[in-house]
């Protein structure tokens, strides 16, 4: 399994879009997806079509070893893939995970007992760096940071950078960065396409060829419950992330030797 982090210190800019809609282009590609709600504000749980408001056990339980994986999983309704789903209780992990053994490790833990069962975990995390991020990042055996082509968002680029070095070097050696995702990108705007470039020169290859584009439909989709890639495949927005699946796929298998497209059940 190839546990992805969805990072980036600057609220807004597109993590959980980016998550819900990546988990679904690899599971329409045939993988067995695991998306990972590690914000405590629901949103990918809510993009998928999963109720935060009714939820019994969520990712606070499997955190604090009051429940499993398995107890906590559940069925995306509206696309193949399974999530761990979140409520606003998750925010209050925060003060318990404290005086907790192995606080940073208990997402990793939890993810290696089901490693077989998927070809990826996807994690969407809160933009902040709190101990909820540090499990993800703890987690993970890589970094994707979706950003848009800004200025303020190549100011938040280098923290975030040093953060994952911080992490890498005191938490997970496997931890590193697996590509930039320029997203919300506006082709008509001088600044986008002068940051874009700055990226593609200092990052060279970290730097994925796919870009996402503004789009309404994608904004749209949320309120559905339905990820962008379902709600109108047809739309750039979605046609951006399905390239995206299947060039993230794609490095996974040169990198890694990524699984191919399996269908079988969970464990």
């Amino acid at each position: 399994m190839h546990i992805f982090a969805i990072a980036n210190q600057k609220g807004g800019v597109g993590k959980t879009t980016t998550a819900v809609n990546l988990a679904a282009a690899l599971a329409l590609s045939g993988h067995r997806v695991l998306l990972v709600d590690l914000d405590p504000q629901g949103n990918a749980t809510m993009g998928v079509g999963i109720d935060k408001r009714t939820l019994s056990k969520s990712l606070y339980h499997l955190l604090l070893g009051l429940a499993s994986v398995r107890e906590v999983r559940q069925r995306a309704p509206t696309c193949a893939i399974d999530v761990l789903p979140t409520n606003r209780d998750l925010a209050g992990a925060e003060v318990e995970l404290v005086d907790l053994p192995r606080r940073e490790s208990r997402l990793k833990d939890a993810l290696l007992a089901h490693a077989e069962a998927y070809d990826f975990a996807l994690i969407d995390c809160p933009p902040s760096l709190s101990l909820l991020t540090l499990n993800g990042l703890c987690a993970a055996h890589g970094v994707i940071i979706p950003m848009q082509c800004e200025y303020y968002a190549l100011e938040g680029l280098s923290d975030l950078v040093n953060t994952i070095k911080q992490v890498h070097r005191h938490f997970n050696r496997d931890l590193k960065i697996i590509g930039l995702l320029r997203v919300m990108f506006d082709p008509r705007s001088m600044l986008s396409n002068q940051v874009s470039l700055e990226l593609e020169t200092h990052f060279g290859d970290k730097v994925f060829k796919t870009v996402v584009p503004r789009n309404v439909r994608l904004a749209e989709a949320p309120s559905h419950g339905v990820p962008g890639v379902l709600f109108d495949r047809s739309a750039k927005g979605a046609q951006a992330y399905l390239a995206f699946g299947a060039e993230l796929a794609e490095r996974a298998r040169q990198w890694m030797g990524a699984p191919g497209a399996q269908t079988e059940g969970r464990s």
